[in-house]
């Protein structure tokens, strides 16, 4: 069984009540073009723990609501203009209503989790929210600081990113009451590690790199922020030259003033084996989960080992 993001929409028939059309005309548009990537993570982790399909339903549609939720309120917060090649909810439907309709999918997270009678995940899913909001608000503040330290970044997706993706590997454990704390654990670790590779490949694509989703170029760095890679590329620098490299308004000039194509590539390639180190240790947590599992259980390990890849080398 595969989710599809409109499938999510409904989970309780009182999620989206008919008499507010143009709430349900927002989250149409809203769960028509999503990927649905967390949500698989979701069923991927929970059909190898055998964890019930009504269940594994209710917790893919968690995920995708809260993740829903963020963006609705990302783009109004960041200004943009466009999600998933169409307008932002909040330029189509008015930011009042951007914010509402966010608020209200975290409240009926709330509420369905609640039904659901397990009060172990409802605790720690609105920790993990909370720690979204708070990645949120600390991306929010260092926005226009252009001499951040990379550790930071780190720190803000962590709460912001990371969160989430342990959240896909944890809930179902929690929700199923699973007893190997080791396992539990060694997850939560892993999905750290994943959340981390797909925070620094996703600012890749702002320098063009393996950049297949034709991500705007330069886009992070125009809003005033200076993401994972530009951070790393800015180390070491005297304020004058960050000040110039900043201001680039194109990835040619970008390059031009870090010292030209080759320093570019060069510090290309070793920020790409600071990940792969990551990557490694990653590696070495699935091997560890694998003592751990049952041998009914083994297939979670195929499901886990190509997901570095995919999200950070964009591999399919």
């Amino acid at each position: 069984m595969i989710f599809a993001s409109q499938d999510l929409k409904i989970y309780s028939p009182q999620d989206f009540p008919a008499y507010l059309p143009k709430l349900n005309s927002l989250y149409d548009d809203l769960f028509s073009g999503g990927k649905g990537f967390r949500s698989q993570l979701v069923k991927w982790t929970s059909q190898s723990l055998s964890v019930p399909t009504e269940t594994q339903k209710l917790l893919a549609q968690t995920i995708e609501f809260i993740h829903n939720a963020s963006l609705l309120h990302d783009d109004l917060v960041d200004r943009s203009h466009l999600r998933r090649g169409k307008p932002a909810a909040w330029t189509k439907y008015t930011p009042e209503y951007a914010v509402l309709a966010g608020d209200y999918l975290l409240a009926r997270v709330m509420v369905n989790l609640s039904r659901f009678g397990n009060i172990d995940l409802v605790q720690y899913t609105a920790e993990m929210i909370s720690d979204l909001l708070e990645g949120e608000w600390l991306q929010d503040s260092v926005v226009g600081d252009f001499y951040i330290q990379l550790e930071q970044l780190d720190r803000i997706h962590e709460l912001k990113t990371s969160s989430l993706f342990k959240w896909c590997l944890k809930a179902p454990l929690v929700a199923s009451r699973y007893p190997n704390k080791t396992v539990i654990g060694l997850l939560e670790e892993m999905g750290s590690i994943l959340g981390q590779l797909f925070q620094r490949s996703d600012d890749l694509l702002d320098y063009d790199v393996r950049n297949g989703e034709n991500k705007a170029i330069l886009g992070d760095l125009k809003s005033k922020y200076l993401n994972s890679f530009g951070t790393f590329v800015c180390r070491g620098r005297s304020r004058d030259e960050i000040s110039k490299i900043v201001q680039s308004q194109s990835l040619g000039e970008f390059k031009l003033n870090l010292g030209g194509e080759a320093v570019f590539d060069a510090l290309l390639k070793e920020f790409d084996e600071i990940n792969s180190q990551k990557i490694k240790l990653y590696n070495h947590l699935l091997e560890k989960l694998k003592e751990q599992l049952q041998p009914s259980e083994q297939e979670l390990v195929k499901f886990l080992k190509p997901l570095p890849d995919l999200l950070y080398w964009r591999r399919k």
